[in-house]
């Protein structure tokens, strides 16, 4: 019985990573924005809620520490991990406004904000979106389901097909990794 559930858990996962094959172009542009922003001195903003503040933390981590090469630390701000702005703005305005307020403080032209949402259906993270778009700022979302009201709303968009949770943050973390791998290369020759 745990084996066949495990195999199964095991196909799903394998499905899944599988349908990444078609997002080539995406995870090249996303790499792309990203090098280019670090390159020429600005910064990369993430955020997300539950799992996907994990994965936005982790992904802000391997900028600023490293992810497999020993290079410099490149300024990368996770919007989801500072308690005092979050409860405060939460408690102030709203908790739909966490993210789009810290956007508006943090951001500026040239920056990169990284979204991930499982059911693209978080207020927060779509009102971020919102906002780098009035302020001009470049876009990333990494999204599952059908993308939900954030679908279209950045300018690279990662969407991981599927219903089960689970399954599309498994796909998230690989997409990430391949990120920061190819972001990394792209680093390679940067003082």
């Amino acid at each position: 019985m745990t084996k066949s559930f495990l195999s199964e858990n095991i196909h799903a996962a394998t499905a899944v990573i599988e349908s990444l094959a078609g997002l080539q172009q995406q995870v090249e542009s996303v790499s792309r924005l990203i090098v280019d922003a670090l390159k020429s001195g600005h910064k990369i903003l993430a955020c997300g809620n539950g799992g996907s503040s994990a994965a936005a933390a982790h992904m802000t981590t391997e900028f600023v520490c490293r992810f497999e090469k020993d290079r410099r630390p490149y300024p990368a701000i996770c919007l989801s991990v500072h308690g005092g702005d979050l409860t405060a703005i939460g408690n102030d305005y709203a908790f739909e406004e966490v993210f789009s307020r810290q956007v508006e403080a943090f951001a500026q032209p040239g920056d990169v904000l990284v979204v991930f949402s499982t059911s693209g259906k978080s207020e927060n993270v779509y009102r971020s979106l919102q906002m780098a778009k009035r302020l001009g700022i470049e876009t990333v979302a990494l999204l599952g389901q059908d993308g939900d009201q954030c679908a279209g709303m950045a300018a690279v968009e990662l969407l991981v097909p599927g219903e089960s949770t689970a399954r599309i943050q498994e796909a998230h973390q690989f997409l990430l990794h391949v990120i920061c791998e190819l972001v990394e290369r792209g680093l390679a020759t940067h003082p």
